[in-house]
C-alpha cells in the first residue's frame, strides 16, 4: 500500500479523508509481534471526527527484538515460486502468506527444518499460522478448489491483531507525539504516520506494538507437510532464479546455509520425508539430477531420472 504507485495509493485515501476533516493514523504490523512465526507486515489505518486514532494505533511501541542472524539450528521459510522477485527468506518463520504467488497462483511458502528437510508448508499449518482454527477454510473446499483455501488465507487479516485493534479501541491510551517530526511532501510515506487536523506527521513507532511470547516456527508446525518435488526445486535452481543474483541485482541471504546454496546452484533433489533425509550414520542420500542448458532457450532443464546416488555430508 505504501509503495503502490510510488505512494500514490496511500495518498489518494488520506486526501479523501482530510477533505472530510477526519483525524488518522497508520501503522505498519508485524504478525511476529502477537507470537505467529509468520513475517507479516500490513498497514491498517484508522480515521475518526470525533477520537483520536492515534492514541488507539501508535501507541505502545516495544521495538522488534534482535535478530537470529545465524539460523542454523531453527527452521527458516521461503517461497519457490518467486522467480526473480527473490526468495522472501524468512529466519525462524515463513515469508507472508500470500493469496497467489509470482505465477499468479496459491501456492504455500517452503521451509527448510533445522534436519535441512525442505517441506511445503501444510495449509492447517497456515490457518493456525493466521491465528485460525484447523480446518477453518476447510468447507470452502467442498464448493471451490482445494487451492483456494490458500486464497483465502493469504487474504485474512491475522486474528491476533484484529483483537489487539478491537481491544485498544476500547481502552485507548494518550501517544506521545513529542519525537515525531512534520512529513515532508516529497518524502516517502513512513511506517506509521498520522494527522490530528496541523498537518502531517511521521511517527516513531514501529511495527512492533507488543512482543507476545514466541514460538519457534519448527516447533510451532503441527502437520508434516509435503517434501519440496524436484519440479519446484527446480525452479530455485533455474536462470530465472538465481540469474540475478549472480548479477548482483539479488542478494541470496548470507542466513542460507551455505551447503544449501550450493545444492540450490548445482542440483534438483526429492527429499523422502523431513525425517528420513538424515542417515542414521550421519550422511543424507539425495537423488541427484543433472542441470542442462537448452539449446532454445539458455536455460537449465532436469532429467527425470537420476544418473546416480551421490552421497553427499550431512548439511
Amino acid at each position: 500500500m505504501l509503495q503502490l504507485r510510488g505512494g500514490r495509493a496511500i495518498e489518494l485515501v488520506v486526501e479523501h479523508l482530510e477533505s472530510l476533516d477526519y483525524r488518522w493514523a497508520y501503522r505498519v504490523l508485524d504478525s511476529r509481534a502477537f507470537g505467529l512465526p509468520q513475517r507479516r507486515r500490513r498497514v491498517f489505518l484508522l480515521a475518526s471526527n470525533v477520537a483520536d486514532p492515534c492514541n488507539v494505533l501508535l501507541s505502545p511501541d516495544l521495538g522488534p527484538p534482535p535478530e537470529n542472524a545465524l539460523a542454523s539450528d531453527v527452521a527458516c521459510g521461503f517461497y519457490w515460486t518467486e522467480g526473480n522477485r527473490g526468495l522472501g527468506w524468512a529466519v525462524d518463520a515463513i515469508p507472508t502468506l500470500k493469496g497467489g504467488s509470482g505465477f499468479g497462483i496459491p501456492s504455500p511458502p517452503a521451509i527448510v527444518l533445522p534436519s535441512q528437510g525442505i517441506i511445503r508448508l501444510d495449509i492447517r499449518d497456515s490457518e493456525r499460522l493466521q491465528g485460525f482454527p484447523v480446518n477453518w477454510t476447510k468447507p470452502d473446499a467442498d464448493v471451490d478448489r482445494p487451492s483456494a483455501r490458500w486464497r483465502l488465507v493469504g487474504n485474512a487479516v491475522t486474528v491476533p491483531i484484529a483483537t489487539w485493534i478491537g481491544r485498544r479501541i476500547s481502552h485507548p491510551t494518550p501517544y506521545d507525539a513529542t519525537q515525531d517530526e512534520l512529513l515532508s511532501g516529497n518524502a516517502p510515506w513512513p511506517k506509521a504516520a498520522w494527522n490530528r487536523g496541523q498537518g502531517r506527521h511521521r511517527s516513531q513507532s514501529t511495527a512492533w506494538p507488543v512482543r507476545s511470547p514466541p514460538t519457534p516456527l519448527a516447533r510451532f508446525l503441527q502437520f508434516p507437510g509435503q517434501p519440496l518435488s524436484i519440479r519446484a526445486t527446480s525452479g530455485l535452481t533455474s536462470v530465472s532464479s538465481f540469474r540475478p543474483a549472480m548479477n548482483g541485482r539479488l542478494t541470496i541471504p548470507d542466513t542460507i546455509p551455505s551447503r544449501w546454496r550450493v545444492l540450490s546452484r548445482n542440483l534438483a533433489f526429492d527429499v523422502p520425508s523431513p525425517s528420513a533425509i538424515l542417515a542414521s550414520n550421519g550422511r543424507a542420500t539425495l537423488n541427484a539430477f543433472d542441470v542442462q542448458g537448452s539449446s532454445r532457450t539458455g536455460s537449465p532443464s532436469f532429467r527425470q531420472t537420476p544418473r546416480r546416488l551421490r552421497q553427499f555430508p550431512k548439511l
